[in-house]
């Protein structure tokens, strides 16, 4: 919802704000760069600049624009706002101009922030509250409706940023998804089956301003249906979030190894298929410059991810491997795959449902583990990780 004449988006951040002016400097610096190719990727012709701890979207397009910023890793929220002059009259008037534009029924509070020097305005934020709840109080009377101030909870709400040389009015906040700038951190190898979880994961890590190397492990027969389609549409979906960034994914084809677990063990074989995914995930890492590892895992959500069996995983590597969805539920998790758009291409069931065994291992020992599997099992799987085909999402519809 904008404000009548509304001429830009106002476009906030959270942690950045609570860096040294140096780091906080370079991540806005980010985080326009990559406001500005999120803008490019879906042909929305507008300006980023900056001020003061704030962003700000010049645009055609307000509304194209402000969702283009809610998908941005690093911001909070944004606005489609009216610029006016920062003075009490300018401000009410055009409170009163919104009011008359979108009100409809019920209660309404206006909520004001005053910012910049404490003599730079001849008045405060709460007489700005004070003044343009009185003109939306008389704009709402002269609709022949009964005006309601509710502070609380309000049917209708309107909001004042006034700064120094410039004040914005505006009548939302849209959520963006927080964290900070994509590419802020150092690289991570996203360990992608096409299921639910890792999606989830990538782009959680992803928020935390981790670019991410997308990483497929081909089960051969032992996959599902269109397994691979499956993983590469997915991470399609995230290329979305980043269009200045890297996805292709590396296919590893570990067909043959997965026939060999399947045909040597048994209630050790699915963890040693996960030691087997995450020393593959560590040499691509390794060859690329990525310092971690990233899975869908969540401790208890399946056999393999019990407490003690995630710690078995773990052993097979020195990289750290990290889990954004450890102690989610799948609810939640579900839930965050609907709201990032990977759900749809997650539900076909995955392929290494059908290396597990009957009676999985749940409490394992790693001694036990390191006898049952094959000696050569890690080499293998670095071995592999060096023939990784390389698919390119360019191109893709």
């Amino acid at each position: 919802m904008q404000p009548p004449d509304a001429d830009v988006v106002l476009v906030r951040h959270g942690e950045i704000g609570v860096k040294s002016d140096q780091v906080r400097r370079k991540m806005e610096t980010r985080l326009a760069e990559n406001l500005e190719a999120l803008l490019g990727s879906r042909a929305i012709d507008g300006q980023v600049t900056r001020n003061r701890n704030r962003l700000y979207v010049h645009a055609e397009d307000l509304d194209a624009a402000t969702a283009a910023a809610t998908d941005c890793f690093g911001v909070v929220s944004a606005s489609p706002a009216r610029t006016t002059e920062p003075t009490l009259a300018a401000i009410c008037e055009s409170l009163a101009e919104a009011t008359n534009a979108h009100y409809e029924s019920g209660s309404f509070a206006v909520t004001a922030r005053r910012a910049g020097a404490t003599d730079a305005h001849p008045f405060s934020s709460e007489d700005i509250g004070h003044e343009g709840g009185s003109a939306v109080w008389d704009a709402i009377d002269a609709m022949g409706e009964t005006p309601v101030v509710d502070l609380d909870d309000p049917d209708f709400e309107l909001f004042v940023e006034c700064r120094e040389d410039t004040a914005y009015v505006f009548l939302e906040k849209r959520d963006g998804p927080g964290g900070l700038p994509l590419r802020t951190q150092q690289p991570m190898v996203a360990l992608v089956s096409g299921g639910i979880d890792s999606p989830v994961a990538a782009w959680e890590i992803m928020r935390r301003g981790s670019p991410i190397v997308p990483v497929y492990v081909d089960l051969g027969n032992q996959g599902g249906a269109d397994h691979r389609a499956r993983a590469v549409s997915t991470v399609g979906a995230l290329e979305r979030y980043a269009p200045n960034v890297d996805l292709d994914v590396r296919v590893v084809h570990g067909g043959d190894v997965v026939s060999d677990l399947v045909d040597s063990m048994d209630d050790h074989r699915m963890l040693s298929l996960r030691r087997f995914m995450v020393t593959v995930g560590e040499a691509v890492a390794r060859s690329v410059g990525a310092v971690g590892i990233v899975t869908g895992e969540a401790i208890g959500q399946k056999s393999s991810q019990t407490a003690a069996n995630l710690a078995v995983t773990d052993a097979a590597v020195d990289l750290p491997v990290h889990r954004p969805n450890l102690t989610r539920d799948k609810a939640d998790i579900i839930a965050t795959a609907r709201d990032i758009d990977t759900y749809d291409d997650s539900t076909i069931p995955a392929g290494c449902n059908r290396v597990a065994p009957s009676f999985p291992e749940t409490n394992a020992d790693l001694s036990a583990v390191e006898q049952a599997e094959p000696a050569d099992l890690l080499e293998r799987a670095r071995s592999v990780a060096r023939d990784a085909e390389i698919v390119s999402l360019v191109g893709r519809d």
